[in-house]
């Protein structure tokens, strides 16, 4: 809710006010939560706690500045068709290239993938993965199951499958971060992770942890790459520059 006398947003009944913690993992970055379709408050929520702040994704303009993006949980299909009409593939597609980390959940897994085993719908092309649609079944199958997560300290996840993908391939740049039923449902590539279940449908907050740790992972690479390619006595980049100088793609839109 707004304080008293400020205009309440239009989505405030969806969409919390932001209040990230300025203590958290996640402090001093800003992650972007595509707000088409889809449990987006959830991650909000979810990235907040830690300390992002946050920022709904509707057009692409709403990218710049951003250090990461979650791609919620939905449905696949209506998800890709709001993505054209609001004319963000390409947008999205150039926030990667230029090194934003990208989180896809449940639909979102599916949004990235090479390909998927039924041929539609159309995806991102953004990780090296083949991905089966409703894998484990439809809404009734629905469940959760305790999984180990590499990368994850601590007891299992609790992993909630609604209508949930697997990844049917992955290739050799792929690490598995998680198997269920013999089937991989966690994964990670150079700047983009991804799970088929929904970390923000629970109090759990490691998944999003790792996360932010991708992203400050890849952060401290460029830093330290730069760094040593300058001249000496130079002063330190700033890490997030690439966020604030983006894509053409992004920036012209």
């Amino acid at each position: 809710m707004s304080s008293p006398g400020a205009t309440r947003r239009l989505d405030w009944i969806l969409s919390p006010e932001p209040h990230p913690c300025p203590r958290g993992t996640g402090a001093g970055l800003a992650v972007g939560v595509l707000a088409l379709q889809g449990d987006f408050r959830e991650h909000r929520v979810a990235l907040e706690r830690l300390g992002c702040a946050t920022r709904e994704v509707r057009h692409a303009c709403d990218l710049v500045g951003l250090d990461g993006l979650v791609l919620p949980g939905g449905e696949s299909t209506t998800i890709h068709k709001l993505m054209e009409s609001e004319e963000l593939v390409e947008p999205i597609r150039a926030f990667h290239a230029g090194g934003g980390a990208i989180y896809g959940t449940c639909a979102g897994l599916i949004t990235v993938a090479r390909d998927t085993v039924e041929g539609y719908p159309p995806t991102l092309g953004i990780m090296d993965i083949v991905a089966r649609r409703n894998a484990f079944g439809r809404q009734v199958a629905s469940f959760e199951a305790d999984l180990a997560v590499k990368g994850v300290a601590g007891a299992p996840v609790c992993a909630v499958f609604i209508r949930a993908p697997w990844i049917e391939r992955a290739g050799p740049g792929v690490e598995v971060l998680a198997e269920h039923a013999g089937h991989a449902v966690a994964a990670r590539q150079g700047s983009v992770l991804v799970t088929a279940f929904h970390p923000e449908l629970t109090d759990d907050a490691r998944l999003h942890e790792l996360f932010v740790a991708m992203i400050r992972r890849r952060d401290g690479a460029a830093g330290a790459s730069e760094a040593g390619t300058g001249a000496p006595g130079a002063a330190e980049p700033d890490r997030h520059a690439a966020r604030r100088a983006q894509p053409a793609a992004i920036r012209n839109r």
